[in-house]
């Protein structure tokens, strides 16, 4: 398992660190003040082939691997500044257009693929409800089929793109008795009848990333546009997406963490306190150690789970390993960091307080620690 980059990752890393640095950076904190996408970062991006990574050339992609993938996710992450835009990204690539390529008809993948590969439609995933977060299961959206049609009823919230989104995939039941067995996914488009977008929501952090309902009256699917097979789509879209999203999305976090370990020592070697710089400080060099352990730790874990995907293994409590450790020691790090710039870190001055609201996301969206801790541990004790 040998998890050195060739020299050509190397070269693709530095020309997606150099592209974030000059084409997403700048603004970034402007976009998270006033909790705004930027259409024509997304579409510089998509010009960059950033949104055609993982897909099939025939579809217009690029034919990525997860690791290479990953890789842009941590270039994003340290040269962006901006994880909002990452998390619309993941949204877009891993946990809605990795479905369709991987459980899609040929004419879906036809369709859609070329679409979302070019970043001219933007899409989410539709799962999460009010009555339904952590219990998956839960969901209370159902689809009854009605003369060519799949009929939709219900509300999806906290949806990534929601706003924004062209097409959608939405998991809602078909078999209400079932739990997840009765759950089945579907390619839902901007403008089908009885769509809507509803709320938008507001939040903490990530605020470069628009997040909404989707709301869901009488809405005809058609028929063709089921996705997957009738009453799998639960465990469809979860094998199919859990090990990219543990690699591809949560590698941004992990670029995120290392441009913040870089800039708290470049800050203590310039802080001065008690006549000498804050760097000379015990204290001070404990935080930063953590820092680097938890930076060092989480890449390793990382490129594993992304490893493994790319032989074909699935190891779904490396995935929730991954998921786990790495938002926790994110969250912590950005702690760290507040901590090291001292008063100023509790201002908008420097990006550390940003990194803080956004790091808080790591462990609540996606599966909270504490669904992460008991799949980890139903897995050891099987």
């Amino acid at each position: 398992m040998d998890f050195r980059h060739t020299e050509e990752q190397e070269l693709f890393y530095k020309s997606v660190v150099e592209f974030a640095q000059k084409e997403i950076q700048p603004g970034a904190a402007e976009r998270d003040e006033e909790a705004r996408f930027d259409r024509d970062v997304w579409d510089k991006a998509a010009d960059f082939g950033l949104m055609s990574l993982p897909f099939p050339e025939e579809y217009g992609g690029s034919g990525a691997s997860v690791m290479d993938t990953s890789l842009a996710g941590e270039a994003l992450g340290y040269g962006g500044l901006d994880a909002g835009f990452c998390l619309s990204w993941g949204a877009h690539v891993v946990i809605s257009g990795i479905p369709i390529w991987q459980l899609g008809t040929e004419e879906q993948k036809q369709k859609y693929l070329p679409k979302i590969a070019a970043g001219e439609w933007i899409s989410g995933l539709g799962l999460t409800e009010p009555e339904a977060g952590s219990d998956a299961g839960g969901i209370l959206t159902t689809a009854v089929k009605k003369d060519g049609y799949y009929v939709l009823n219900g509300t999806k919230t906290f949806i990534t793109n929601g706003p924004i989104g062209e097409v959608f995939v939405v998991l809602a039941k078909t078999d209400p008795e079932k739990g997840h067995a009765g759950i089945t996914g579907f390619i839902v488009e901007k403008g089908f009848k009885g769509f809507s977008v509803g709320k938008e929501i507001h939040k903490t952090g990530n605020r470069s990333s628009p997040t909404s309902e989707l709301v869901f009256e009488d809405c005809e699917v058609p028929a063709e546009n089921m996705l997957g097979e009738e009453n799998q789509g639960f465990l469809q879209v979860a094998m199919t997406t859990l090990e990219w999203e543990r690699s591809v999305m949560l590698a941004a976090a992990i670029g995120g963490q290392q441009i913040q370990l870089e800039e708290c020592i470049k800050y203590a070697k310039e802080r001065r306190q008690f006549g000498r710089p804050i760097a000379s400080f015990q204290a001070v060099q404990f935080m930063l150690a953590d820092m680097k352990m938890w930076l060092e730790t989480s890449r390793w874990i990382l490129y594993k789970t992304a490893w493994n995907k790319d032989q074909g293994i699935m190891d779904h409590a490396q995935a929730a390993l991954s998921k786990l450790y790495i938002t926790e020691v994110a969250l912590k790090a950005a702690r760290n960091a507040i901590q090291i710039h001292g008063g100023y870190g509790y201002t908008k001055e420097y990006a550390v307080e940003r990194s803080y609201r956004d790091a808080q996301l790591g462990v609540l969206g996606g599966g909270t620690s504490e669904i992460q801790r008991w799949i980890i541990g139903r897995t050891l004790i099987a």
